[in-house]
């Protein structure tokens, strides 16, 4: 009876944990929406409202990861117990990041409001990338809900569309410099958005790694999909 309630307890507390990730998780994608929404309407006040978040994602992350370290020294888990926990603070620490990238878009909107920007440029583009990446850490963040290898390869399969997304975005604002010199400034304000939206992409994958390495017990990092593939099924 006292290890059945003590196993109880623990799951109690591990689903607890989770569902503080998901409303962290939640939080980001909403950080990087606004930032491209504040981009594309040119908005002070939106772009402002990302960087008010950014002190409450901080201090999640903190407070996870504290909570992270009683349980282990606690609980002592084992086997996929701990997995399940290590995933976590890998998944915490890219959360955060992914809401550093929302605010380093944040910035360069509020300096290009201040310098200005050319209507020429291609900043709908920018907003197809978002969607994209907005679209991988959303169904990251869903198979984490439910530990779906599944849905977590289908994330490592469609990373590669962000990355061809940013190169023939790289293309296009290097062809609007050489064209016209006045739009240097703020095209390679653009280049480091886009930049920005595709580590959102990267963090998303590393969201689904860790959910195969929960399940699976195998560490896919710096492993082909083909691989990751034949671990999954």
């Amino acid at each position: 009876m006292v290890d059945k309630h003590l196993s109880t307890q623990f799951d109690a507390e591990l689903s607890g944990i989770s569902s503080r990730v998901l409303e962290m998780g939640g939080i980001v994608e909403s950080q990087v929406a606004q930032a491209i929404q504040a981009l594309l309407q040119l908005s002070q006040e939106t772009a402002t409202q990302v960087l008010r978040q950014e002190e409450r994602v901080n201090q999640m992350e903190v407070e996870i990861d504290r909570d992270l370290s009683a349980i282990i020294a606690r609980r002592q888990p084992t086997a996929r117990d701990l997995r399940l926990l290590i995933a976590v603070s890998r998944t915490i620490a890219n959360l955060e990041r992914v809401g550093d990238e929302a605010a380093r878009i944040a910035r360069t909107v509020q300096r290009l409001i201040s310098t200005g920007v050319s209507s020429r440029l291609p900043l709908a583009d920018l907003g197809f990338e978002s969607d994209l990446a907005i679209q991988q850490l959303r169904k990251a963040l869903d198979a984490f809900a439910r530990l779906d290898t599944a849905k977590a390869l289908e994330v490592l399969k469609q990373d590669d569309q962000i990355d061809q997304e940013f190169d023939g975005l790289l293309r296009k604002l290097i062809t609007y410099m050489m064209e016209d010199p006045r739009t240097i400034s703020s095209s390679i304000d653009l280049v480091f958005v886009a930049k920005a939206i595709e580590r959102v992409g990267d963090h998303a994958k590393n969201l689904a790694e860790a959910i195969i390495y929960v399940v699976k017990g195998t560490d896919v990092r710096h492993t082909s999909v083909a691989a990751v593939e034949n671990v999954v099924r």
